[in-house]
């Protein structure tokens, strides 16, 4: 720098470095010395309360814990419980200066409470930072999130990952709404339709916290009796929370929600908002603005205050499922919550899962179902094609649409739209014998085996061409597409009806309504759009391969998808009719003719407890590498209880496929053993198998072949 440039300089930046020195030199011998925000060394601590315990964001299970921090007299007024804090993790025992405890990373966390003094013996690290004043963790939030890790042998920081979005600086700059007063009761309407609709109701209104498991009849009406149930629960003065599968049904009950109470009365927490906008609605949640909450998965976990009533709507869609760790289920979140914060209860469905039935046969909830009338005067005639009637049917067989099927479409499209539903999407069928239906397996591995496109015959698993293939069981040479896939049946039913506009609905592209012109409307399990006035008719095709899956739920879902599909058609009275391809004898045919889901749930349930299956048992799966699964159960303390099935080998997944949470790496061949235990042991399996995860990472074996651990696996097999 130039004489010149230094004289017409001025301040620090032109300071000459004798004047530079004097300033360092001043602010070393200052009474009160600004610390280091990276050691706060040498700073004062807080007067009251100096010590604070944080959880600090480690997912790990040897780390789940605790861990206590200096607060620093500057952060003392913005340290308070619930608030996110950065800490350094990490520091050795050996770098201590002025009584503090330095070094390691910086890492984010959660104060969970202030303390007067410490447990730990030896110098502590002081806070880092308070990142932002907003108590974002309440005590209650917190007690939610450590009952779920317990539950699923997880860490409590991967759960407060799930329950607390991520810090949104301008969102909670602004102020939320102040809260609206609570609304009038609302009429029962459609509630009237049930038994005990009215009273659920007016217990609701009344602050009362019943417990009911709900078969809703078909039709749109749910949507707006699940608004009421939640209005019911807002005109007692407290909170409501309602969890549903996809953003497709979260619009339906907002707009049913929006006209019965108007704007700003409820919050709706989904993925598809953004994160500002997300984040914006749940602090108003947090703050008390707003206390009703619809949303995915994700919003079980909403911070309502004084919360009267959770539900759940269609608990045995697969979304309900968390894929994060520790992967928790949504029903078993709210069961948790209605029990810790002592309110009503409500899961509904066309449907019913066997634990929904449970619930109601352990006398925990009560049945809210309509007599077999309204049963009846709802639900469309449902009509079945066997195994006998396509052997009378040749044509129509190799086809795959039997004559009953043409005459249900031909009717039904002169009145409206005709929902078609396969099992599977895309251009890639699985093949079966044509004559006998077992499926056809590899030779190699066992796998399925695949046409793509109509082209050769390949395995799904390891990718070997299969070009002599015969069937096992019956001898024959013949092949059939066991599903062929929504594009594929398009393409048949548009060049069977020409003159009749085909629509597809699936994984790439899901349609939320369609209109009430004749149509046909072909559509994968769960994607199908609602009809303006109702489907006319609806086919549901190739049912036996739905039953046939090795599952243990195989029955019960495909039963769950097929009235799903049902329940959009319109009623008899109005000429609705269901064809279902399948075996009219099975007994989940009969329980959608009959209309009859509860029935097959509580035989299913029967059938479980003389089976010791879940959910009467407590299950968990534990899969990775063999040795690696060899040396967990070899070291794991399980309860004497237990029962291990397994291990037994995993598919190997293909490569250039997304890879699915717990599955093996594409390519690597992993063991999967299951653990069972009697009812009650759940709780005890599920500590077992935290502290020996717990212990394995802690003395370093998580560095190699990992292990995966799930409690309450959804496929079993």
């Amino acid at each position: 720098m130039s004489s010149e440039n230094e004289e017409a300089g001025g301040g620090a930046e032109g300071a000459p470095p004798e004047q530079l020195a004097l300033i360092r030199d001043s602010v070393r011998k200052a009474k009160v010395p600004r610390a280091k925000p990276r050691t706060w060394r040498g700073a004062a601590l807080a007067k009251e309360l100096p010590v604070a315990r944080v959880l600090v964001d480690k997912g790990v299970l040897h780390l789940d814990r605790y861990f206590d921090y200096a607060v620093p007299e500057e952060l003392d007024a913005d340290a308070r419980p619930g608030v996110r804090v950065r800490v350094r993790f990490g520091a050795g025992r050996h770098r201590v200066r002025d009584g503090r405890r330095e070094g390691g990373g910086l890492i984010d966390g959660f104060l969970v409470e202030r303390l007067a003094e410490s447990d730990y013996a030896g110098p502590l690290a002081a806070l880092a930072q308070v990142v932002s004043p907003e108590q974002v963790l309440s005590g209650e939030l917190l007690g939610l999130a450590r009952a779920v890790a317990d539950r699923y042998a997880g860490s409590l920081a991967d759960v407060l990952q799930l329950a607390v979005p991520p810090r949104n600086a301008r969102a909670e700059q602004r102020p939320s709404p102040d809260p609206l007063p609570p609304p009038p009761a609302p009429d029962a309407q459609s509630w009237q339709r049930y038994d005990r609709g009215p009273a659920f109701l007016g217990s609701l209104a009344s602050g009362g916290a019943p417990r009911a498991v709900w078969n809703a009849l078909p039709g749109p009406q749910w949507s707006d009796e699940l608004a009421r149930a939640i209005a019911a629960t807002l005109a007692s003065g407290r909170g409501a929370l309602a969890v549903l599968p996809d953003g497709r049904a979260v619009a339906r009950v907002d707009a049913a929600l929006t006209s019965l109470l108007g704007q700003g009365r409820h919050a709706v927490l989904t993925a598809d908002a953004g994160p500002e906008k997300r984040y914006a609605q749940w602090l108003a949640v947090r703050r008390g603005s707003v206390r009703a909450v619809i949303g995915t998965r994700a919003a079980m976990f909403a911070p309502v205050q004084d919360l009267g009533l959770v539900a759940l709507w269609d608990d045995g869609d697969d979304s309900h499922s968390e894929q994060h760790a520790p992967q928790p289920h949504a029903r078993e979140v709210l069961l948790l919550r209605a029990a810790q914060d002592k309110c009503g209860f409500l899961l509904g469905s066309w449907g019913c899962t066997v634990e929904a039935a449970q619930l109601v046969e352990s006398g925990w909830a009560r049945p809210l179902v309509a007599g077999r009338d309204q049963v009846r005067a709802a639900a469309p005639l449902v009509r079945t094609v066997g195994d006998q009637d396509l052997a009378r049917d040749e044509a129509a067989r190799a086809a795959r649409l039997p004559t009953l099927a043409w005459q249900a479409v031909r009717e039904g499209l002169r009145h409206g739209p005709v929902l078609v539903q396969v099992p599977r999407r895309g251009y890639v069928p699985r093949m079966a014998c044509a004559d006998c239906r077992a499926p056809a397996r590899c030779r190699h591995c066992s796998g399925p085996l695949e046409a793509p496109d109509g082209g050769a015959l390949n395995c799904g698993w390891c990718g070997r061409e299969e070009s002599g293939w015969h069937c096992p069981d019956c001898g024959s040479f013949r092949l059939r597409a066991s599903v062929v896939g929504a594009r594929r049946t398009a393409e048949e039913l548009g060049r069977a009806f020409p003159a009749v506009p085909v629509r597809t609905s699936g994984r790439e592209h899901v349609l939320d309504t369609v209109p009430g012109a004749p149509a046909l409307v072909v559509s994968t399990p769960g994607a199908e759009p609602v009809a303006e006035g109702g489907y006319a008719a609806a086919l549901l095709l190739d049912g036996w391969a739905m039953l046939g899956r090795p599952d243990l739920r195989a029955g019960e879902d495909a039963l769950r998808r097929w009235i799903a599909a049902a329940a959009l058609v319109r009623p008899q009275s109005d000429g609705g009719t269901v064809v279902v391809v399948a075996e009219p004898t099975l007994r989940p045919v009969q329980a959608l003719v009959r209309w009859d889901p509860v029935g097959h749930a509580v035989r299913e349930l029967a059938e479980r407890a003389e089976l010791g299956f879940p959910p009467v048992s407590r299950m968990a799966a534990v899969s990775g590498p063999p040795e690696a699964v060899a040396d967990f159960l070899r070291t794991a303390e399980l309860p004497p209880e237990a029962e291990v099935l397994g291990p037994v080998p995993l598919p190997v997944p293909a490569a250039g496929r997304p890879r699915r949470a717990g599955a093996p790496p594409p390519g690597e061949q992993w063991e999967r053993a299951l653990l069972r235990v009697p009812p009650g042991r759940g709780a005890a399996l599920a500590t077992a198998l935290k502290t020996a995860q717990a212990a394995r990472m802690a003395r370093g074996s998580g560095s190699g072949p990992g292990v995966w651990v799930r409690v309450d696996p959804a496929d079993i097999g």
